[in-house]
């Protein structure tokens, strides 16, 4: 078949070209320099890893095939938790940049101690894991529908490219070939809504499509929004906590770098997140059904010329990629800094915690795979690794910026909550007959998670006893409000 020949073709160019640019950014001479890019990065480029981080596999392959199904409601599943995020993180981000430390974790042992920095690693390791599962899931089905490989056999392929250039460039080589990888997703994301425009008839087409097939409420924002409120409440808190968005802020010049890279990434997301929403709708009015293998993916087959099929192939592998090498990345870091430099081999020299980062990448990229091999739905692992982040992680970190009275025992007490909690629903989410008083992944389960967490944060805070001065000494050099704690 000749798009699939030459689909093989550009990938392998492709493959070749950003294993070069991270081979030739391979020269790190520490753990800052390999994780950070010893913080020399502009506001723009980091602006654009960010924004590649985050409108990647999924919101190229799931968006697109929810708003088929649902309209342009389905904004508030990936949309509207994007802009809540950047929208906190922007308050954040001097706080994060001026305490500069290299890992999350490091950070809230400033605030708290090494119990809290050790439970926040565990959570942060588990999500990159499973949110790296999900890019490798999406890849794999990708490289099924053009390829016609198994799903098992495309997985193993994608996650082995991702690999082959983070290992040797590290967040440098991974910041880099986020932007060409941004470049050429945006030209398939560009054309594809072109294609899906056309060949719709545009918005008119759409809204008789909907009205035929009796879905009320297709066109409209703000149509069964509770639905969606889940994902808003889960994925908004967890996204902005996430590890490596912090790993980009902290890798910025200065503060101001930082906050500036939140308003690049803002403004960005509206437009992007609503290209995907409206190819998925227009996509409704010629397929009557979402494919087996997704829409996008299936628009790429279908199109003639095999060169252009080509090219948008890689493109959104590019997307895919952009984002699970950002998600293996920041894992490593978790595992190599905060794990191993920190509680096996303090005295590690410089040279060998580059090479124990290399082996954390290809640790964490192998065990995102095996999930992935095992769960194939986009959605449902989202949810369980975000439903860790927001009912363990998320109070003690923000808290943590904003209460001097916050403590080290409330922290601990909390996350140990969010994770038994967050554990026990991926038990019952994986089909184990436990009893559970909510519907898995539903606001309530959401609201809970969150509240029990800020209850026993606050409750705790207030029985037990605090370092104020060190607390104070935090808050201080963070400086978010702008305020003196004296």
């Amino acid at each position: 078949m000749p798009s699939t020949n030459i689909g093989i073709l550009f990938l392998v160019i492709y493959t070749v070209g950003i294993t070069a640019v991270g081979i030739w950014n391979r020269k790190s001479e520490n753990s800052e320099d390999f994780f950070l890019a010893s913080r020399k990065l502009p506001a723009w480029l980091l602006a654009i890893t960010f924004i590649a981080s985050w409108w990647g596999g999924g919101s190229a392959i799931d968006l697109v095939d929810h708003a088929h199904r649902n309209g342009i409601s389905s904004f508030w599943i990936y949309g509207v938790p994007v802009l809540i995020a950047t929208a906190l993180m922007y308050v954040f981000a001097k706080g994060i940049r001026n305490i500069g430390s290299i890992s999350q974790s490091q950070l809230m042992e400033q605030r708290y101690n090494s119990t809290v920095s050790l439970l926040l690693t565990i959570f942060i390791i588990i999500f990159m894991v499973i949110a790296a599962s999900v890019q490798v899931i999406v890849v794999g089905k990708f490289f099924q529908a053009f390829f016609d490989l198994s799903y098992q056999t495309g997985a193993i392929i994608g996650t082995l490219i991702v690999l082959t250039y983070s290992l040797f460039g590290g967040f440098k080589g991974v910041v880099l070939t986020d932007l060409l990888q941004f470049l050429f997703f945006l030209f398939t994301g560009i054309f594809l809504f072109y294609i899906a425009y056309n060949e719709s008839g545009g918005l008119e087409a759409v809204k008789a499509t909907a009205s035929s097939n009796n879905k009320t409420g297709y066109t409209s924002l703000f149509n069964d929004v509770s639905d969606n409120l889940a994902y808003v409440i889960t994925f908004g808190t967890s996204w902005m906590i996430q590890a490596n968005i912090w790993q980009r802020i902290s890798a910025a010049k200065k503060a101001t770098d930082a906050k500036k890279m939140m308003v690049i990434s803002f403004i960005a997301f509206i437009p992007l997140y609503l290209m995907v929403t409206y190819t998925g709708m227009f996509a409704s009015v010629f397929y009557d059904t979402v494919p087996e293998s997704g829409i996008v993916p299936s628009m790429i087959s279908n199109i003639s010329n095999p060169v252009i099929s080509s090219i948008l192939f890689v493109g959104l592998s590019a997307a895919i990629m952009s984002t699970m090498d950002s998600l293996i990345n920041t894992g490593a870091l978790s595992l190599s800094v905060d794990i191993y430099k920190k509680y096996i081999n303090p005295a590690a020299c410089d040279a060998l915690s580059v090479r124990v980062g290399r082996v954390s990448t290809f640790i964490i990229g192998a065990l995102a795979l095996l999930i992935a091999l095992k769960i194939k739905s986009v959605l449902t692992i989202s949810w369980i690794g975000s439903d860790f982040l927001t009912s363990g992680a998320f109070i003690p970190l923000v808290f943590g910026f904003l209460w001097v009275r916050g403590t080290d025992k409330a922290a601990t007490i909390s996350m140990l909550f969010g994770l038994i909690f967050s554990t026990y629903n991926l038990l019952v989410a994986l089909g184990l007959p436990l009893p559970i008083a909510w519907e898995i992944a539903s606001v309530t389960q959401a609201l809970i998670g969150i509240s029990i967490s800020l209850i026993l944060y606050i409750g705790i805070s207030f029985m037990t006893k605090n370092d104020k001065e060190k607390s104070r000494r935090f808050i201080r050099k963070a400086n978010i409000l702008n305020r003196k704690y004296e």
